[in-house]
């Protein structure tokens, strides 16, 4: 438990230094995710943008699992 608190924390230290180039990343506002922008509304949903995460945190836990 201790071990996986640790690795947390660093990872959130390094993403909270890289995030300036982070931000510049067009995730949120890849084709496919639905932006719905009407007067007293608006509703996003970024399937694509979910399931490119999704695909990217499953190959590095198979990577560090072998």
């Amino acid at each position: 438990m201790q071990k996986t608190l640790i690795i947390i924390g660093v990872a959130l230290v390094i993403i909270g230094l890289i995030w300036p180039w982070i931000g510049k990343l067009p995730l949120g506002r890849l084709p496919g995710d639905i932006i719905i922008d009407k007067p007293n509304l608006k509703v996003f949903i970024p399937i694509t943008t979910m399931v490119l995460i999704s695909i990217v945190i499953s190959l590095i836990l198979w990577l560090l699992r072998k």
